[in-house]
């Protein structure tokens, strides 16, 4: 046990603090030529701020955005200059993170070729001594030598940009971008490739602000659908209301969380919005977004008053089980599965309709909650780790655990269901070795990944998943009774905390038939463990001496 690391304890994930919803917009030729105008116009204006910003690094203050935003108000207006600064404030903080995060898998990887190449050739790995495996070649002892110092040269370079604040961030995304250079293995046309490109770097989003009419004066959308949208001063000409604004054609309805949109416009809370343009579909769309107040977090006993459904995470289904609070199986497990091939609407549907099927199965069991293990692939994907075992890192790689937490804790938190994350160590081991075996019957064919479902939901509800004695504060197994229900093989485990009170004391008198004698084990000598244990009554075997005769008779 030695070996063993310790486990993190479970926790309530938080909910949502954010609600986003979509719309399509059936714009006509007029509305569509027009905010692709202002779209462009604007997305130049981001990207040189972008730009500007990028040149600032770590010398960037409140002056220099004041400098910045009266710049843009002068091309634009105040309320397009404050979203631009805005946007472009949040996209310089995403490329640090991700340059942070690229700090560390590239000292991360240069680590771990370091600790293997320290090792003799063909050196087995020690887990408990923490040693890593040694490689299997002179040829691949050399290629990753070779490759540690590539990588030293990339983090030279990251850590420069780090030291200056520069980042590297490209408006319409990298991979549109390269894609112009490989136009025939990606099916596209010059011109098609442009329409892309141009969709993606237009700019047509404005951050709400409360007290305002509708929550929003920049792209304002009524309660009657309405939506239009405030004309820079270059573009003023474009108008077709009051006060230089453009009023679309098509009207807005929000199917989804549309009355709770309606309720936080009809008192002019702030709301932002997004419109933008699917080239492949040839259709604009605008999103509408804002915060929530923060939902106290549900405290972990609570969550589990009525059991849990422990879920297994596999790369083509999720392996439920509905577990009591005894930490006991109910019912029969329950394999919801989906398709990661095709496109990426494909892939999301069909992550949608499993997570529905998820929760739809844990409110018919009544369970408050679901219980999931906390994955984290970051660092799993390379050949470092698992060697040339190419099928489980692209298993790994294809795994979508970030948007289906994400999706999961989202569509839970509007059902009121709880998602407790545990540990995920040893689950699938542990949960084959003591559950897969017991609960396979010749109806039901137990499989690993059921199995590893209990013991996410056992490990949620604080209960060892192995069979055993029970650790202090925790629950253990029933033992099944012996053939003659004896006590010759030891007591029988119970299914009571440590700490609960009486869980020592005899069992209560059950009434029986009105007879003259008292049933066994519920008489008045019941709780008398001495009267039960007839080796040791003091009634039999306890030492008396009888009084001498008188000798007077």
């Amino acid at each position: 046990m030695g070996g063993l690391r310790e486990l993190a304890p479970s926790f309530v994930v938080p909910g949502p603090a954010g609600v986003a919803i979509r719309d399509r917009l059936r714009v006509s030729e007029t509305d569509a030529a027009v905010l692709a105008e202002v779209g462009a116009f604007l997305g130049s204006l981001a990207a040189g701020d972008l730009a500007e910003r990028s040149r600032q690094g770590l010398e960037h203050d409140a002056a220099a955005w004041a400098v910045r935003k009266q710049g843009l108000t002068g091309k634009s207006s105040a309320r397009w200059a404050g979203s631009i600064t805005k946007a472009t404030h949040d996209q310089w903080a995403l490329a640090r993170r991700g340059q942070a995060a690229h700090l560390a898998w590239l000292r991360g990887q240069i680590a771990a070729i370091e600790a293997r190449l320290a090792r003799p050739l063909g050196a087995k790995a020690d887990k408990r001594e923490g040693l890593a495996r040694g490689y299997g070649s002179r040829a691949e002892w050399h290629a990753k030598s070779r490759r540690k110092q590539a990588l030293g040269d990339r983090l030279a370079v990251v850590e420069a940009d780090w030291a200056a604040g520069r980042v590297r961030v490209v408006r319409g995304g990298k991979r549109l971008a390269n894609t112009r250079h490989h136009l025939e293995a990606a099916g596209l046309s010059e011109q098609q490739w442009r329409q892309r490109w141009r969709a993606s770097r237009m700019f047509l989003a404005a951050d709400g602000e409360s007290g305002k009419r509708f929550g929003n004066e920049t792209i304002r959308v009524t309660d009657t659908g309405q939506l239009s949208l405030k004309l820079p001063a270059p573009l003023a000409h474009l108008a077709n209301a009051r006060h230089g604004r453009y009023v679309l054609d098509a009207t807005v309805r929000f199917q989804h969380r549309g009355q709770e949109w309606r309720d936080r416009i009809s008192v002019n809370r702030a709301v932002a919005y997004r419109n933008h343009h699917d080239v492949l579909r040839d259709r604009w769309y605008v999103t509408a977004s804002w915060q929530r107040a923060a939902a106290p977090i549900l405290p972990l006993d609570a969550a589990l008053a009525r059991g849990v459904v422990g879920v297994d995470m596999n790369d083509d289904h999720l392996a439920a089980w509905h577990l009591d609070v005894h930490g006991n199986p109910v019912g029969e497990p329950q394999r919801f599965f989906y398709e990661l091939s095709g496109t990426t609407e494909h892939r999301d549907a069909q992550i949608r309709h499993t997570l529905t099927r998820l929760l739809h199965h844990t409110q018919r069991c009544e369970a408050a909650a679901i219980a999931l293990e906390d994955l984290d692939f970051t660092d799993g994907r390379s050949r470092e780790k698992h060697g040339r075992n190419k099928r489980f890192r692209r298993l790994i790689s294809r795994f979508p655990t970030a948007k289906l937490k994400a999706r999961l804790i989202s569509m839970a938190a509007e059902q009121d269901i709880a998602i407790v994350a545990v540990d995920q160590a040893y689950t699938s081991r542990w949960g084959a070795q003591h559950w897969q075996k017991p609960l396979t019957t010749p109806r039901r064919k137990t499989s690993r990944h059921d199995a590893a479902s209990i013991a996410v939901g056992r490990r949620a509800l604080g209960h060892p998943i192995r069979l055993g004695a029970p650790p202090s504060g925790s629950w253990g197994r029933t033992a099944p009774p012996h053939p003659d229900r004896s006590d010759r093989g030891g007591h029988r485990t119970i299914q009571a905390r440590l700490e609960t009170r009486g869980r020592e004391e005899p069992r209560p008198h059950l009434p029986g038939p009105r007879t003259g004698c008292a049933p066994p084990g519920g008489g008045a000598k019941a709780g008398d463990q001495c009267a039960q244990h007839r080796s040791g009554h003091a009634a039999e075997h306890g030492s008396w001496q009888q009084d001498s005769l008188p000798l007077s008779l």
